[in-house]
């Protein structure tokens, strides 16, 4: 349309601010993404706010260009593209032509060049041309048809907004720049001519170049500082200044292979769409695409939302999905003749809540290949229901099949559905084949590993989401309540894409070194474990924690008392603005930190910091240790008790961690502090039954023996083979003094810098901790590496392997991604660096933990002891064993802990029993 602007879109300009300006992003496998997704969603939004125009998005062509040609000195200072955004030029250039945007890369110009010879084109047909950057050098085009746009500030600029911005109509732009010059592009401009002058210049001779060297006398007289100077600086550098004017002007006269009616937007190409939005990993945008619904796609082309997928696109390309709804007996009677004959099947059950505890069976799904799934409903209970089979009688059909040791089974998430039929009496045996797992063991990195994630990312598929048929919020319905129209196809898909999935990722697993291993001999064989402690759960005693809550109660309020106190007046200490006020403005304490909208930080690293100098902080802090002991524990814990059992049920999580290790929830029981009194009495509260006792086991010092394991360093290997004391040997080494005089202060300062330094901890950090200066901190550091040089050796070769894999193994092959090891950003590839040192040894003691629970479950299943192992927290197993048998218990559970691994330095497990757990630590 003639009255419609011409878009053009300054593509380079805006990959380089993305990049710079946005958090990176990478895929699984490590292919940065940050830029690309930054630029798309730029032109998104210029796709919306310009819906009819033509468009065309412009990069710069590599090789050299006529400026190069004017002074070979242009741009020399640049430094080269990074690595990590040169990988993402192509399939940004791959994303814009799918979407059927214009793309243009003119060799022997720049992209800015391309941009104004367009510009002036469209202006001098009368059109309007909106031109999309963040480059400055634009506003020299901007007249009454040109105007500037950046989405990233959501600036517009036409020429009364360039002459408020800078201060200078777009007619002198070329001469502002071409006076103070311009570092990123090396354009030389006259030297001491920055900004201020180059303006004072320009608005004090009412002209640019030609104007200010016509008369050169007249910049005398001028009334800004160093005027009287300036005209011999401006004729020894006549030429030079000539020269920038002409590296800075824009070409608006190039060659062109298109003109302006070549930029007319095609309809996007979907296929190739779904492949790069599956290819780099735009899980939302592959969800809208697949569901007719992408605003970049049938909104670029003026056309309508995309039909609906047909029943093959759907089902991924495998063939239209069949679903049965079984409500006959013979149905039903078939089926599981079917599941009879079969060596593995894929079900899932429906239920009424996330929460073993709490769920009820609705339905259970079923799988055999993919394309055909069954649901059977057992108890949807709406108004005007079907009938539908006895519940229990099809729950006593299934339970041989469940049951069934030579049948492996196939789901996500297995361990809820286990743990659902286990509390409504049904056993699940043979192999378990959890697709959550595949995932979390092919890339424990990823974010998610739920099954809707993981269509998207390895089918390409967007699946029915719960709120779709349940609805959201307070009002959102539970699955007995669904219409069986609704939650049948809901149920079906769940297990054929589940089904699927497995097909797809096991191979992959298979496929990566010794992932398999990881995956069959620990993450498997795991679920069966952690539903059974989960159920097993742990014994409270509420009454001791509500003491606690009422004397917390009671210090708190003490606390918020002396800081008002400290304070001068009453504040809220919960609030970060008033505490800044108080702490900064009033107090007049060094800002040490600010947050990113520029306010004084008040965060708790900071109030730590000034808690050792300043009276107020550290009241602050205590007050918020307090305050979140209570609330998090204390009062939190007692209303965590199941009614039903008496007990306390927390779930662990198998796919959260980066390294392997377990995490807990409702409650944490990771963060229950152990080093504070109070901590210790919220573990008071954690009880054995009548007739019991807990024990809890404790691997002694794992990550440093795995160090001394992985690097094979002769010193430590010698002191953990003694049975030396480590952290006194290593202050031994480390201050020069014999093991028996060390002190105790020395001891704690080697024991920060032991398992420091396995963090990868800077001297600025271990001196921060130790309270001493930073060069000290690097004595300290530098000794420790003279007299443990193997060490040394092993961080700098992991950090090479890690440079070279893009990942670090464990012992046991558990591999971590380093999507940031070759990032142009210091501070995260760094940050991947001590990753890399730290990983392999978390992520042994991950696999050895789990590995010792699985051989403990194993023995306590066959044997005759009476125990059960009720929590796992860090390197730390906690059983509850009947009085009698505590003795032969500890000695058992010690040796079996001590046998998970073999390596270069034995394992030391440290094992006490207790009427509580704190006692027993």
């Amino acid at each position: 349309m003639a009255d419609t602007p011409i878009v053009l879109v300054d593509g380079s300009s805006y990959l380089y601010r993305a990049f710079h300006a946005l958090p990176p992003l990478t895929t699984s496998g490590g292919q940065p993404t940050g830029a690309v997704k930054g630029v798309l969603n730029m032109l998104k939004r210029l796709l919306k706010d310009y819906p009819d125009s033509p468009m065309a998005v412009v990069f710069d062509a590599p090789g050299k260009t006529f400026r190069d040609d004017l002074y070979a000195e242009y741009k020399a200072q640049r430094p080269p593209m990074p690595d990590d955004l040169r990988a993402q030029v192509e399939p940004l250039h791959d994303c814009v032509r799918a979407l059927g945007l214009p793309l243009l890369c003119v060799e022997g110009v720049e992209a800015d060049d391309v941009i104004g010879t367009l510009a002036r084109h469209a202006a001098e047909a009368g059109r309007d041309a909106v031109i999309s950057t963040g480059d400055k050098d634009m506003a020299q085009l901007v007249n009454g048809h040109i105007t500037l746009v950046n989405t990233m500030k959501d600036e517009t600029l036409d020429t009364a907004g360039v002459e408020q911005k800078f201060g200078l109509p777009p007619s002198l732009i070329i001469d502002f720049l071409a006076l103070m010059g311009d570092k990123v592009d090396n354009i030389p401009g006259v030297p001491g001519v920055g900004e201020k002058t180059a303006l004072g210049l320009l608005q004090g001779m009412e002209g640019g170049l030609e104007t200010i060297y016509a008369d050169l006398e007249k910049v005398k007289t001028l009334g800004f500082r160093g005027a009287k100077t300036l005209p011999k600086k401006l004729e020894e550098n006549r030429e030079q200044a000539f020269l920038s004017y002409e590296l800075a002007t824009i070409k608006t006269d190039c060659d062109l292979p298109v003109g302006l009616d070549d930029l007319n937007i095609a309809r996007p190409d979907r296929e190739a769409l779904l492949a790069l939005y599956r290819r780099l990993e735009f899980k939302n945008w592959l969800a809208e695409l697949l569901e007719g619904d992408d605003e970049g796609v049938d909104d670029v082309a003026g056309g309508t939302a995309t039909p609906e997928a047909s029943d093959a696109e759907e089902a991924g390309g495998s063939g239209t999905r069949r679903d049965v709804v079984i409500t006959e007996q013979a149905v039903l009677d078939e089926w599981l003749a079917r599941l009879a004959d079969s060596e593995a099947f894929c079900f899932d059950l429906e239920t009424t809540s996330l929460s073993y505890m709490e769920a009820d069976i609705v339905g259970v799904g079923l799988a055999l290949e993919p394309g055909e799934a069954a649901y059977i409903p057992l108890a949807h209970d709406y108004l005007d229901a079907p009938e539908q089979l006895d519940r229990q009688a099809v729950l006593e059909a299934l339970a041989p099949l469940w049951a069934d040791a030579g049948k492996a089974k196939i789901g996500q998430n297995l361990k809820y559905d286990i743990s659902v039929l286990a509390r409504h009496g049904y056993e699940v045996a043979g192999a378990l084949h959890d697709t959550m797992l595949e995932s979390y063991v092919l890339d424990s990195t990823a974010t998610r590993h739920d099954m809707d994630s993981l269509a998207l990312k390895y089918l390409g598929e967007k699946t029915v989401s719960f709120e779709e048929i349940a609805g959201k919020g307070a009002k959102q319905l539970t699955f007995n309540q669904v219409a069986l129209e609704q939650a049948a196809p809901y149920a079906c898909e769940d297990v054929d894409i589940t089904l699927r999935l497995h097909r797809e990722l096991r191979p992959r697993v298979d496929g990566q070194g010794r992932l398999a291993e990881v995956l069959d001999n620990i993450e498997r064989p795991l679920v069966q474990v952690l539903s059974r402690m989960e159920r097993n759960g742990v014994a409270l005693d509420p009454e001791r924690l509500h003491e606690q809550s009422r004397e917390l109660d009671e210090r708190i309020r003490e606390l918020e008392q002396r800081a008002h106190e400290l304070a001068g007046r009453e504040f809220n200490l919960g609030s970060p603005k008033q505490l800044g006020e108080i702490l900064f403005e009033e107090q007049k304490i060094p800002v040490i930190k600010k947050t990113p909208k520029g306010a004084p930080s008040t965060a708790e690293a900071v109030l730590e910091e000034l808690a050792l100098e300043y009276p107020l902080p550290k009241v602050i802090m205590e007050h918020r240790g307090f305050s979140k002991l209570r609330s998090t524990y204390t009062d939190k814990l007692p209303k965590l008790v199941d009614p039903s059992t008496g007990r306390l049920h927390t779930s662990y999580h198998q796919a959260v961690t980066a390294t392997g290790r377990l995490s807990s929830s409702d409650p944490n029981l990771q963060n229950i502090p152990i080093r504070t009194e109070q901590g210790r009495r919220i573990r008071q509260a954690f009880v054995a039954r009548p007739g019991y006792r807990l024990v809890a086991a404790d691997y002694s010092q794992i990550e440093l023996r795995i160090m001394a394991h992985l690097s094979g360093d002769k010193g430590l290997l010698d002191a953990f083979a003694e049975g030396r004391d480590i952290h006194a040997a290593t202050a031994a080494e480390v201050f020069g003094v014999a093991l028996d005089k060390v002190s105790g202060e020395q001891r704690r300062s080697a024991k920060a810098i032991n398992f420091g330094l396995i963090y990868g901890m800077s001297a600025w950090g271990l001196g921060r901790q130790l309270h001493i200066e930073r060069n000290q901190a690097q004595i300290y550091i530098d000794r420790y590496f003279d007299r443990y040089p193997g060490v040394a050796r092993y961080m700098e070769r992991i950090r090479a392997q890690a440079a070279e894999d893009g990942y670090v193994e464990t012992v046991f092959g558990r591999r971590l991604h380093l999507p940031e090891i070759h990032s142009q950003n210091r501070n995260r590839r760094q940050g991947a660096e001590r990753t890399a040192i730290n990983a392999p040894m978390q992520g042994t003691a991950a696999d050895i933990i789990k590995r010792a629970m699985i051989d403990v479950d194993d023995w306590l299943a066959e044997d005759d002891i009476d125990a059960i192992m009720v929590m796992q927290v860090h390197d730390e197993l906690v059983f509850e064993v009947a009085e009698s048998e505590v003795d032969t218990f500890i000695e058992q559970v010690k040796a079996r802990m001590q046998s998970a691994a073999e390596l270069d330095v034995s394992l030391t497990v440290e094992a006490e029993s207790g009427a509580n757990w704190d006692e027993a630590h």
